[in-house]
């Protein structure tokens, strides 16, 4: 008999590529211990972020909305303006509406959705919180960046700490230690690796950490490297799933793992074109698995899916709803899962200020919009978005791109001033330039 209400486990891997599992074809290197989550649970096949990018990604993760709905959430200023801009407290989330249903709720790993004093892991819902509270960090020294006066980024709840070792064993440790405390109530543990992002450094590449002059090491990473962290991303998955599995926990815990956008240089994203800041498929579609043995039968899911359904989704398998104030763009999926409705179609958006692009996906047709190239594609016959069907199919095509126009409208414009607006002169000086290696640095 399942529980009244599951625990949850949601797992997020950063910049992983759709295709870097092997269940998901990747060929180069193995992931066992998610493949075997893979078998055991619900594989979708049509799973999407809802940015090309990081915190954006995040910010429709934790509302279960359209990232464009807050000034933190447009494209990544977070980077630069995480002190100005972030999430606001008063704002529900998944940790926070769940915990009014009686969770308690942990982050561990990456917050990078605003800093403190304004913003913070514990002022949105989690009672717990151990990690990284920007968007990037070495993995052995924990720092943001290069040099002996950088602080360390590495907090228990407003604390900051400091903890030796390779930060994917870390979170692992810590994840694990936490699901092994837990007894009296349902949890819902937060799981942001920072794997396999860059810098790219291994498991055993210590004195790489010690090398480099700039965390985004231009001249560094290669396959063998990068295979190392996702091996070692699917080691640190496999100790907490093990730590469910000794603690009993496996039966009435929903375990999710994903990714907060697609990959990067090393990452495989077959059949797709494209990569992270592009919303080319490549960008956008990430490797996505569910697994809840008291509920749901093993399967692979061809529902699409996007990031921000897992508020209202994973609400409804608590007992719960989205605050009415705040209603979910996402859609609550756990009657499809529970094979109660069939999967259809959806109307997903996106836009990214770099190059202009702008995208919608309507059944199986995507408009999108580079610069001054406009394309029509069907993604499920074409999944490289190769056929232009803009002159073939004139009515859909304009169709769709006047229901882009449509919904960019309901969200905060993407103006110069976003960038600029309240920053000091030097990060004015500095604003956002959409050139590749701006980008590069998202």
């Amino acid at each position: 008999m399942p529980a009244a209400q599951p625990n949850i486990v949601f797992i997020v891997a950063d910049d992983l590529g759709y295709a870097d599992l092997s269940v998901y074809g990747q060929t180069d290197f193995d992931t066992p211990l998610l493949d075997q989550l893979a078998r055991d649970g619900v594989r979708f096949t049509q799973a999407y972020s809802n940015s090309a990018v990081c915190s954006a990604t995040r910010f429709a993760l934790i509302t279960g909305r359209y990232q464009y709905h807050l000034r933190g959430g447009l494209e990544e200023p977070i980077a630069r303006t995480g002190k100005e801009h972030g999430l606001p407290p008063e704002h529900p989330t998944l940790p926070s509406l769940l915990r009014e249903l009686g969770y308690t709720t942990a982050l561990i790993g990456k917050w990078h959705l605003g800093l403190p004093p304004k913003f913070g892991p514990r002022q949105s819902g989690y009672d717990y919180f151990w990690g990284n509270l920007g968007g990037v960090i070495d993995y052995f020294t924990h720092k943001p960046g290069v040099g002996e006066h950088v602080p360390v980024d590495l907090y228990e709840n407003e604390s900051p700490i400091h903890k030796n070792g390779y930060y994917t064993q870390l979170l692992a440790e810590q994840a694990a230690a936490y699901v092994l405390q837990q007894r009296a109530q349902p949890f819902f543990l937060s799981l942001h690796f920072t794997a396999p992002h860059w810098p790219w450094v291994g498991p055993k590449d210590e004195a790489v950490s010690r090398e480099l002059s700039d965390l985004f090491h231009y001249d560094g990473g290669n396959q063998r490297v990068y295979a190392s962290m996702v091996q070692a991303l699917d080691s640190a998955v496999g100790q907490v799933l093990g730590a469910l599995e000794s603690a009993g926990l496996t039966d009435d815990t929903i375990v999710i793992f994903t990714s907060d956008n697609g990959g990067e240089r090393f990452s495989k994203m077959w059949p797709f074109t494209g990569q992270k800041t592009e919303l080319l498929e490549g960008g956008l579609r990430v490797p996505t698995l569910l697994r809840y043995p008291a509920r749901l039968a093993p399967q692979v899911l061809d529902q699409v899916q996007i990031s921000m359904d897992w508020l209202p989704t994973l609400l409804a398998a608590a007992g719960g709803k989205p605050h009415p104030g705040y209603p979910s763009d996402g859609e609550n999926l756990w009657p499809v899962l529970l094979g109660e409705a069939p999967s259809h179609p959806r109307t997903l958006f996106w836009r990214y200020k770099a190059n202009a692009q702008r995208a919608l996906r309507e059944g199986d047709h995507k408009y999108l919009k580079i610069n001054d190239n406009e394309f029509l594609f069907d993604v499920v016959r074409d999944p490289r978005e190769r056929a232009n069907l803009r002159h073939k199919q004139p009515e859909l095509f304009e169709r769709l791109r006047r229901r882009w126009a449509e919904l960019d409208g309901q969200f905060l414009p993407l103006t110069e001033d976003v960038y600029t607006h309240g920053l000091s002169p030097d990060i004015q000086a500095d604003r956002y330039v959409p050139d590749r290696r701006s980008r590069d640095r998202l």
